[in-house]
């Protein structure tokens, strides 16, 4: 009596867990055509790392300016 519950309750964990894996897969499937326009509208990387370099080299650029006038 103790096996034949021990294995029921293990087929019903299983039963839970494939359901929420069942409902996680879902979750996961690749997005619709339209989301594919909002994936096209979102900025390049490249673009991202040459305005970051950008702002790197300008902020650089102001540091030296503004030692440079402190020691004048």
């Amino acid at each position: 009596m103790r096996a034949a519950l021990s294995i029921l309750a293990l087929v019903i964990v299983a039963a839970i867990v494939l359901s929420l894996v069942k409902k996680q897969a879902t979750a996961l499937k690749p997005p619709a055509a339209g989301a594919s326009a909002v994936r096209a509208a979102l900025p390049q990387p490249q673009a991202v790392g040459q305005q970051v370099q950008q702002s790197v080299d300008d902020a650089a650029r102001r540091a030296a300016e503004a030692a440079s006038a402190a020691t004048n």
